[in-house]
């Protein structure tokens, strides 16, 4: 999976959210609670680990994604991206400031050994 390059290597904060709804408007966060926030190495390894997400093809579903996670720079006011996963359809959308319009919607492998490492991150993240 691609992440916005220059994003990623000004991320010095991840927000973890549950997501509880979809937006209502296009561009805005997904609704959801913040359940864990990811700094230094383990903001790194996550992104890494994001990156190595193995493509696969589009599935017909409707989106509804599970679990999103904000990037954040120094400043900590608006994120960078945030990128939205919805496990059963094998995709991910991404928006925000730094996200060009080709890397917006894209598709992985939900069955990858890195995307169930990816789950059980944010599974153990949950209370």
């Amino acid at each position: 999976m691609q992440l916005p390059a220059e994003a990623v290597t000004a991320t010095v904060l991840i927000e973890v959210v549950r997501i509880s709804a979809l937006p209502t408007m296009r561009d805005v966060p997904y609704p959801g609670t913040a359940i864990a926030h990811w700094a230094g190495s383990e903001a790194a390894a996550a992104l890494t680990l994001i990156e190595s997400l193995p493509g696969s093809e589009q599935h017909r579903c409707g989106f509804s994604p599970g679990w999103s996670i904000r990037a954040y720079n120094d400043s900590l006011d608006l994120a960078l991206f945030e990128a939205a996963f919805y496990f059963t359809c094998h995709e991910v959308r991404m928006h925000g400031t730094a996200v060009p319009p080709a890397l917006a919607k894209q598709f992985f492998d939900p069955g990858a050994l890195q995307a169930q490492t990816l789950l059980s991150l944010f599974r153990t993240a949950a209370p």
